[in-house]
């Protein structure tokens, strides 16, 4: 993997996974949502510029990253930065700050923190292929990072 910033690679992930739709729609779990997943104050009917939905997407990656940081106790390499990024975007930073793979994670089980990510593959009860997608994809980042973990801080 070339040498990128964790927000290159997040925000890469991230509107890869969610894709772009510019009017409002439900999502699969009865959310309204809009641009690449925004959920917060979406009402059916609300349309967006696609600019507007990629400042959108870069302020929220932004956040998230910084949400993910501040709960890691143990420095992040790139990918990992990236790949539990785009989960915390995707499942909410209350899930991921209550999850066994953030416990596992600042235990120092960094194999075992990527190896939770598949277990998340679940909306509502319902398996979705998505997701099972995403998260073979977020692990496969997640674990590229251990081999040389350098500090994303």
């Amino acid at each position: 993997m070339q040498k990128k910033t964790w927000l290159a690679i997040a925000l890469t992930a991230v509107a890869g996974f969610e894709g772009l739709r510019t009017t409002a729609y439900i999502d699969p779990v009865g959310i309204p949502t809009i641009c690449f997943g925004h959920t917060a104050g979406v009402q059916i009917g609300d349309q967006k510029t696609v600019t507007e939905c990629e400042a959108l997407l870069t302020d929220e990656v932004v956040d998230f990253g910084l949400q993910v940081s501040n709960r890691a106790k143990v420095p992040l390499s790139h990918p990992e930065q990236a790949a539990y990024t785009s989960f915390a975007y995707n499942v909410g930073i209350g899930a991921f700050e209550q999850s066994t793979l953030l416990r596992k994670l600042n235990a120092g089980d960094r194999v075992g923190a990527c190896n939770e990510l598949p277990r998340w593959v679940y909306a509502k009860g319902i398996k979705l292929p998505g997701l099972v997608k995403r998260r073979a994809a977020e692990r496969e980042l997640c674990l590229s990072g251990l081999s040389n973990a350098h500090t994303s801080r």
